[in-house]
Order: structure tokens, then sequence, then C-alpha cells
């Protein structure tokens, strides 16, 4: 009877707890849909709720943004999963790695990674409030991850400037302003990256701090929530083709399960909305992707709005879409996802143990060989994944990345392999694999990313798993002292170029060889960093800077008694140069893209370390150029001619321009840059007309989705310093140049077809022979031509270096 007693008091508490809990709008003090939220208000939501409901909801902190606003996830359980929540958690991820099946299923759900799409943070709010509240049976078995706002920057840099600029009451029309954001909209984070792009590549910091959290648990499903334009329906699992070929049948089945339980919800209430079309399932870095390359159901789900819609607005079809409908369509896919989860425990826990179980594949040791920071680089993009790998010397035989055949990887030095007899095997194949196999050329991103080329090193596949051990590659340290002639180092990486940055930023010179030489029977290429003791003279704590730089960069010195060379040319030639430190601008606003040069500014403030001032397009005329030494010019779709003669007139003065992408497109229609675009026309052919249903199949053989081709490198050329004979580089459409009358860097030659990825049949005939890199001389200045992006999304790590190189090297 006691024990009774106890069991009713227990229940008429939590019953009393339920009835007395505030809904978010009772918080808030406004209805839920009628204002948008900031992030502290929504913070401090979740906050309340773990304060009423102790044993059912944990928070967990697991980072902040770069303006410093926090990320955290809340788990909600029943009470006897989040008191055993560690052990749940360990329990899980030990049946990866021993194949069992643990009871419970694990429901992430990921919102507002898109800051300007923020109708999923309101509904995430009433989401785990219904959770809490009212669908509490659904938690016995399963354990619910909200992750509440993944792109906070983002989102209250939309919500502040909607706030601002909002009628009152809100207007509706498309054309009232508030339905209009600025250049820099609440889309991307900090730096304007896309964060729901950088799953895989994890070069932001929101990324890195999130994906360390998700592979410490591993859910069985993610749903990424998202919006799309005022006039789509909304979208829903299953997704369209192409599909990797690693997604498997039950994956498939699942999502298909699920979006037909959101359908009767849908079809109860008369909501419009479409399946298996647009969004596919294949390049690894979306939030739906990841997620499935890792063992989960993953899914994105699209509402109609995004930063557009505001508090409600007219569509095409003459409805009003309100916030209000958009946090109700959020909610009810989310509730419909849960409880799936909760109606198939057992499936989804059978199926990720097979998941995760041994799948043989065509290759299952990946072999690189090259630079060690490359290496270094690359290990650490695996650590953070917690992808495994070793190390193995000697002779091995695969297929050559380079030359696309069976070969050997025969030198004799240390290499890195990662194989698939692990746990995160279908990842290592989706990331490593030398060809994305395509279902579909018609793709939502870039349709090529192999790890191999995008950090620039010798790869073979194996079909077998390689022997490895725990031997990286070992660095030498050298140690610094004011009685030696100067120094020498080589010049083929990120760390190096942070190194040089690092010096330059102390007022230390360093010098640049221009040409090969030797030195204590060591050959040096072109590129190669000399750090000479008479240069500086002057630095009392030249010393200790320089031993500060080769500790965090582990550079390897080597020491020079006397600047007389073994062959080459000595430390006091003309082909040794002094290397400046310029003082750069990069363009922003205006048509200039956001992506494009928050890639830029990132670059600078996050891997270079070195300044560059934004000078934006509102007040670019009143700068005084003069002050500048180069100037970025990121990709853009026009430039004044009064603006164009400006530029043109501090480059002829001596200023360097350095033009990226379309940016290029601008220049080329002015006669004196010499840059000539193919345009690969037949004036003499006659265009058959062609039916209006396969208008967009006709478009795509002009373009190029995210394309690998092989180019070739002329190494004598400043851009080139660092770099060997080729260069693998990612092309993201089918724009094409002609060579240059000289400097062309970098090119492709005799080739049409692309290594990896897709290209339209109209855009690979524009590729052959044509300019990847290059500069002109225009008075006493340069003009550089990037036209592939060697910045693109921060993960395209051997393009950083001709980055570097236009900034330091070109004179």
């Amino acid at each position: 009877m006691r024990y009774k007693l106890l069991f009713f008091a227990l229940l008429f508490t939590v019953i009393c707890v339920a009835q007395n809990v505030k809904s978010p709008s009772e918080f808030l003090g406004y209805e839920l849909g009628t204002h948008f939220s900031r992030h502290h208000q929504v913070i401090a939501y979740y906050e309340y709720l773990a304060e009423q409901f102790p044993q059912m909801m944990k928070l967990k902190p697991y980072g902040t943004t770069y303006e410093g606003r926090e990320l955290l996830v809340a788990f909600v359980s029943s009470d006897e999963n989040i008191h055993n929540l560690e052990a749940i958690q360990k329990e899980h991820m030990q049946a990866i790695e021993n194949g069992t099946s643990p009871g419970k299923a694990i429901v992430w759900l990921s919102y507002n990674v898109h800051g300007n799409e923020s109708v999923s943070t309101e509904a995430s709010m009433q989401t785990i409030y219904e959770v809490l509240t009212v669908k509490k049976d659904w938690l016995a078995n399963t354990i619910v991850v909200f992750d509440p706002c993944i792109n906070p920057d983002g989102r209250d840099r939309y919500v502040n400037w909607y706030n601002s600029f909002k009628n009152t009451p809100n207007n509706v029309d498309i054309n009232s302003k508030e339905h209009h954001e600025g250049w820099l909209s609440g889309r991307p984070n900090h730096y304007m990256f896309d964060l729901n792009r950088d799953w895989a590549w994890v070069t932001q910091k929101e990324s890195k701090q999130r994906v360390k959290l998700y592979n410490e648990w591993l859910p069985h499903i993610h749903v990424d929530f998202h919006e799309q334009g005022i006039n789509n329906p909304y979208y829903f699992a299953p997704a369209a083709e192409p599909m990797h070929e690693v997604i498997t049948d039950w994956q498939k089945d699942f999502q298909t399960a699920i979006g037909k339980n959101h359908a009767k919800y849908f079809d109860k209430e008369g909501w419009l909305y479409f399946t298996k079309e647009v969004f596919d399932l294949l390049y690894p870095s979306y939030g739906d992707t990841y997620p499935i390359y890792n063992g989960s159901i993953g899914m994105t789900y699209e509402q109609g709005g995004s930063g557009r819609a505001g508090l409600g607005v007219i569509t095409a079809n003459k409805d009003t879409l309100t916030l209000k409908d958009r946090i109700a369509h959020h909610y009810t896919t989310g509730l419909s996802t849960i409880e799936m989860a909760a109606n198939n425990v057992k499936a989804l826990n059978d199926e990720f143990g097979k998941f995760y179980g041994h799948r043989d594949f065509e290759y299952n040791s990946y072999v690189l060989s090259g630079d060690k920071d490359k290496i270094g680089a690359l290990t650490h993009l695996l650590d953070v994944h917690s992808i495994k790998y070793g190390f193995t010397t000697g002779k091995l035989r695969g297929f050559n990345y380079k030359d696309q055949k069976n070969e050997d990887l025969s030198e004799n030095n240390t290499k890195l392999v990662v194989s698939t007899n692990q746990p995160k095997a279908t990842l290592v194949k989706v990331l490593f694999e030398p060809q994305t196999k395509l279902s579909d050329s018609l793709t939502y991103d870039i349709t090529a990313w192999s790890l191999p080329y995008a950090y620039g090193l010798d790869a073979i596949a194996t079909g077998n798993i390689v022997n490895t051990n725990t031997n990286a590659p070992a660095y030498t340290i050298t140690s610094i002292n004011n009685a030696t002639y100067g120094y020498v180092t080589d010049w083929n990486s990120m760390d190096d170029a942070r190194f040089l940055t690092a010096l330059l930023k102390n007022k230390i010179n360093v010098r640049v060889a221009e040409e090969p030489f030797e030195i204590n029977g060591k050959t040096f290429n072109r590129g190669s960093l000399i750090i000479l003791k008479g240069d500086n003279a002057h630095k009392k704590d030249y010393v200790s800077i320089l031993n500060d730089a080769v500790n965090k960069y582990h550079k390897e010195l080597t020491p020079a008694t006397s600047g007389f060379v073994d062959s080459g040319k000595d430390f006091g030639s003309d082909a040794v140069k002094m290397i400046k430190s310029p003082k750069i601008a990069a363009l922003s606003g205006g048509s200039v893209s956001t992506l494009n040069f928050g890639e830029v500014w990132h670059f600078f403030e996050q891997q270079l370390h070195y300044p560059v001032t934004v000078l934006d397009d509102a007040y670019f005329d009143r700068v005084d150029l003069a002050e500048y030494d180069i100037l970025i010019l990121p990709q853009l779709h026009n430039l004044e001619d009064y603006r164009l003669k400006s530029i043109k007139d501090w480059i002829r003065a001596g200023g360097k321009l350095i033009a990226m992408g379309n940016s290029i497109s601008v220049l080329e229609n002015d006669d004196d840059f010499s840059i000539v675009e193919k345009d690969g026309k037949k004036n003499d052919s006659i265009q058959k007309p062609e039916p209006y249903a396969i208008s967009t199949r006709e478009y795509i053989k002009k373009t190029i989705t995210g394309a690998i081709y092989k180019a070739k490198v002329d190494t004598t050329h400043p851009l080139a310093y660092g770099y060997n004979n080729i260069y693998y580089t990612l092309k993201l459409s089918g724009d094409a140049y002609e060579f240059l009358e000289s400097e062309n860097a970098v090119y492709i030659e005799d080739t049409q077809k692309p290594l990896a990825g897709f290209a339209g049949s109209e855009a690979q005939k524009l590729q052959n022979n044509s300019l990847v890199f290059g500069s002109e001389d225009m008075g006493r200045g340069k003009i550089v031509y990037m036209v592939d992006d060697p910045l693109f999304r921060g993960f395209w790590e051997n393009g950083k270096l001709f980055f570097v190189n236009a900034l330091f090297m070109l004179e």
C-alpha cells in the first residue's frame, strides 16, 4: 500500500508539473509565430525546460560560435534513460564495434543551420515542449537530441535585421523591405560559410565542435530542418537520385516509411508536399548525407519560406504564408519522426548493426604518399571524424590516382594508410574513392571531392587491407642560435605559409629563392625560404621569434654557414629576393559573392593568420588604393567602368590585382586585359529544337558540377612555387579561358574529360587547352587570374598555396 501511495503521489506531481510548465508562448511573452525569437531567448527557454524536467532533460553545451554565442544540445528521454545516459551512450558505441543491438533508438534533430531559415528554431521549442508534456510515452526506449540552433550568428543577424526593417504590423507584400535582406544575409555563419556544406570538411568552428559531439553518439536518425523558396510546398524524404551506391536498401526504405508517416498527417490537414525531387544524396558534407554515410537515416526537411517570408508573405498563388504555418509544418514532421523511431526501435538497432558490419568494397585500403605537412593536415581531418589510420613503408601496388591505372607506389618513405577494416568503413570509401559512381547527372552539388586530390598527395587504392604501424612521419626540429649565418627551409604547404606569415608579422626579413640551389649537399627548389642573420641584425629577439615559429609549425631548417652555395645562385644574387610584407585589401558588398568573399576572409584570419582590410562596395570609391599593395576581387557580377579605370590606374602604378572566378569575366570585356573567354560557338551549325521537358538536361551539357581535372604546372612560375608539374583542380563551372601570351602557371592541356566528377559534353570541349591560374603585367603592376577557386569551401587544401604565392612570391 505504501508503494502504491508513493507511486500515485509521484504521478500526481508529474501531472501537476506538466500542467504548470510554460509553453513557448507563455514563457516568451508573445504567441509563438508572431515574433522571431533571438538566440538568447531560445537558450533561456531550453534552460527553463531543463529546470522543470530535470529527470527527463539534460542540456550539454558543446561550444561557442565565432561571435561568442553558445552552442548546446538537449537530451530528452524517460527518467530512467536520462539517469543512465552515459551508460546508454557507451553501450550504443560499443555496439558499433562488436555488432550487438542495444534496445534504445537515438534521434537527433538539427535546427537552423541556415540562419535566415529561421522557422525551425521556433518549431524546435514547440516540439520539445510537446515531447516533454504530451508525448512522453515515446521516450521509454527513445532518446531525442535537440540542437535548437546550429548557426546562432546567422540567425541573430537575420532576426536583428528583420526586427529593424519590418513594418508594424508586418507587411505581407513581397516588395516590402522586410522581405529583402541586404548583401550579408543571415544564411551563412560569421565568415559567410554555408555550414550545411561543411559537415565533412569541418573548416568552421561550429562544425568542428558539432561533429565531435555527433561522432560520440552516431544516432540512428538525423534530421536537418531547412527552408526553401516561398512558393514551394513542403519537402520531405524519400530523397532524389543520385544516391551514392553505399546507401543501403534499408536506409532508402525507412526514408520512404518516414515520408509516408509524414504524408498521413499532411494529408489530414490538406497541406501540400513533394518527395523524391531536387534533394539528392551524394555530396558527403550535408546534414543528411554525412549522417547517412555514418549509418543514420539522414534526411533534409524543407519548408517554403526562408529569409523572404518574414512573419507572413503573399505567395505566387495569392495565399498568405505565415510564420505560424511554417512552424506547424516543421513541428509536425519533427513529432512524426520521433514517433517512427519509437515504433521501430528494434529494426533501427538491427539495421544499424548491419551497416557497421563487414562491407566488402572494390578498394579496401587507400595509401597516400607526399609532403609530411600535407599528410599531417589530412590526419587532423581524419581525427575529427574518428577515422582510424596507420602508416607503412616500402613498395605497394594498386590503382594509381595520378595515372588512372594499376601501378606501384614504391617510394621508400612513410605512407599514410586508411583502410575499411574499421567502423567508419563506409565514410572512408566515400571520402577516398577515386571516382564516385553517378546514377544521375542532375545533382544538387559538386560531384567530386576525393581527398587524395584535395590534399595533393600521391595515392593508390588497393583491394586488400594493407598492414600498418603507428609510426607517423617524424619531424626534426632545428635549434636556432645567433652564430649561424642563416637558415634554409622548403616551401610546400600551408604550415610553411603560416611559418612565413608568423615571421613577417614579427618583422623578420625572409628571402625566397627564384632558382633551385644546393647547399650542404641538399637540394632546394624554387620557393625555398632563406632567413639570414645579417638581414635581421636589427631584431634583438630574432632567435626567439624564429625558434617559436619553428616549433609551432614543425619546420625543419637547414643551417647555412655561408652564403656561398654548392650550386645555383648565391644568397646575394638577384635571384634571391626579399619577400615583402604586403598590405592587402579585399572587396566586399555590391555584387561580390558572399560565399567567395567569406572564403577569402576566413582564409586570412583563420588559416593564414595574416591581416586583410575589408573594403566595402559602398565606400570603395573614397578609398585611396595607393595605401594597398594587393587588391582581391572575389567573384562578382559587375564592376562599373569608372571603378575599373581607377583599379587599372592603381595596377599600372605598381598594384597587384587578384581576380577570382567569374570576376575574370568582368575584366575580360576590357581591352586592357588580355584574358579571353573560350566560347566554343560554331557559327555554321544549326541548332535542332529540343523538347521543352528536357531543357534542364540540355542545360547541364554546358555545366561542370564540381569535377576534378588533371592540370599541368609551370614550376618555374612564382605562382607555382612548392608544386610539382601536376595539379588536380576542382572546376565548379563550364567557364574556360584561352592561354595567356605568357605566364600560364597552371593550365589544362590536351584533355577534355575530368578525372572524377561530372562535366557536361559541351563544357568538356572548352576545357581542352584552357587556363587555370596565370598572370600578366600592366605597367609596373600585376594581374593574377584564378579561374578556379583554390579556396572553395576551405577544403581544397592543395590549392591554397597558389593563393599564398600570389600574395608573397609573385612580383
